[in-house]
């Protein structure tokens, strides 16, 4: 899990739909998977709060305040919001604002926004978002493309022929995710890439140099992230080395912790790689769908 993420206020709420009521410190700091609403803390009971947390008040939590005394309210609020390292907090149900809420904020810097979604609605989509931002990644070099619909991360040397092979791929209709460096996180157990925001739709080929592929062949040419499903190693062809025929011999690449298929192509002159591509692509859609073609042949071989 990244130790935490730091996100300007306005994409954190473009992002999940937010309006924007105080910006105070104009930043989230996240840091938690969970979320909080702070009904046993706006009681007066504040053991075991994690401040770290996003705080969601609901209609419940409102309801509440607005029945406590003035006095009592201002002070419970003002105790809630002298934990400095709360992230922001959420009205749902576009709940009018608090006096007392927006005066303790602004001592402290804290974040309030707010949505017209219903508290259950809004802390789902804080789950899922969470998730992603705070999962465990990493990056490599590669380039991750979607190969009729299957994610292959090209992996080899420098110089193998990675880049020019998407690019052949990208003219057969498939579409690039990221050149040259994959981010890669782990969510819910699938390895999902995407490219750098500074390089994202960018590809290097030796010789002429830097293209967009965005602009060059249309929006239909990318795609912004994509799970990894398979992996397919570019190596210079070895004479001497023995390589698989027949598909039985299974290899994984662990990244992040998970296990992925892997293929082992070897480059030499005339071989086609965006075609052998293709073709490695439908036969793991297939082995995923149960039909493997050779266990089929040795069958057919062993029932002679």
């Amino acid at each position: 899990m990244s130790d935490q993420e730091v996100i300007l206020l306005e994409s954190f709420c473009s992002d999940l739909g937010l309006e924007i009521v105080f910006a105070g410190r104009g930043r989230v700091t996240l840091s938690s998977y969970s979320v909080t609403r702070p009904g046993l803390q706006l009681a007066g009971f504040f053991k075991y709060f994690d401040s770290t947390r996003i705080l969601v008040l609901g209609n419940t939590e409102y309801e509440f305040l607005r029945s406590l005394p003035v006095e009592v309210r201002k002070e419970r609020l003002a105790t809630l919001l002298s934990y400095q390292d709360i992230p922001c907090i959420i009205l749902s149900r576009d709940l009018p604002v608090l006096h007392e809420l927006i005066e303790e904020a602004r001592k402290t810097g804290c974040p309030i926004v707010r949505t017209d979604k219903v508290t259950t609605a809004i802390m789902n989509d804080l789950f899922f978002y969470l998730n992603n931002k705070l999962a465990p990644q990493t990056s490599m070099h590669g380039v991750l493309m979607d190969v009729s619909g299957v994610g292959i991360l090209l992996t080899g040397h420098s110089g193998i022929g990675k880049s020019e092979t998407a690019m052949e791929l990208i003219k057969r209709g498939h579409r690039l995710v990221a050149d040259d460096s994959v981010i890669i996180k782990r969510v819910s157990e699938k390895l999902v890439g995407s490219a750098p925001e500074m390089i994202r739709y960018f590809m290097e080929l030796r010789g002429i140099g830097i293209i967009n592929i965005k602009n060059m062949y249309g929006s239909g040419s990318i795609l912004n992230e994509k799970e990894i499903e398979l992996v397919v190693e570019l190596e210079n062809w070895d004479d001497g080395k023995v390589y698989d025929r027949l598909g039985e011999g299974a290899q994984y690449e662990t990244i992040l912790g998970q296990k992925v298929p892997k293929h082992t192509i070897p480059v030499k002159p005339g071989r086609n790689l965006s075609i052998i591509i293709e073709v490695a692509a439908r036969n793991f859609r297939l082995k995923s769908m149960g039909y493997d073609a050779a266990q089929e042949l040795i069958g057919r071989t062993i029932g002679r």
